[in-house]
């Protein structure tokens, strides 16, 4: 299953013929593993990997850093899942350091971004602080490059 877990990170678009045969194994073995693994769980979902500049070159995408105060009874699982419950909210992962969650966020400015960390994240109760960082350029995303090679022109000599 690691085998398959690992192809299908690489490449979600890869058909079952094509998975069984990179796994040496049939077509319904493969189809009855990917099923399992999304019963289980395992696999939440499929997406694509976009280059967001080629899409949309005003959206903002900012990484937040929030350090909040654990319930008594839930620890920071609560106070997560109020945040990742936003429709802004792209990601909400539990950090180790000086803060305890990192938010992504997207938006259309960064008036977005504000008025949500100002309305919303803020608001929440056990929330002490945020530090929002915004992403000026992915480099790589999920193990893909997402930046092609630019030419670097300043070497060159004209006549």
């Amino acid at each position: 299953m690691d085998a398959l877990i690992n192809l299908l990170k690489t490449n979600a678009r890869l058909t079952n013929a094509e998975l069984a045969v990179m796994l040496d194994t049939d077509e319904k073995t493969v189809a009855g593993w990917i099923e399992e693994l999304e019963e289980k769980g395992i696999i939440k979902g499929y997406t694509a990997i976009v280059n967001d500049e080629l899409v949309d070159d005003e959206n903002v995408t900012a990484l937040i850093e929030v350090k909040v105060t654990p319930q008594s009874q839930s620890g920071f699982d609560a106070i997560a899942r109020t945040i990742a419950s936003y429709e802004e909210v792209e990601a909400c992962t539990l950090m180790s350091g000086t803060y305890d969650l990192c938010v992504t966020v997207s938006g259309k400015n960064l008036r977005d971004i504000s008025m949500f960390v100002a309305n919303r994240l803020a608001g929440i109760d056990g929330v002490l602080s945020t530090a929002t960082n915004f992403v000026l350029k992915r480099y790589k995303d999920n193990n893909i490059i997402i930046i092609d090679e630019e030419t670097d022109e300043r070497g060159l000599i004209s006549p």
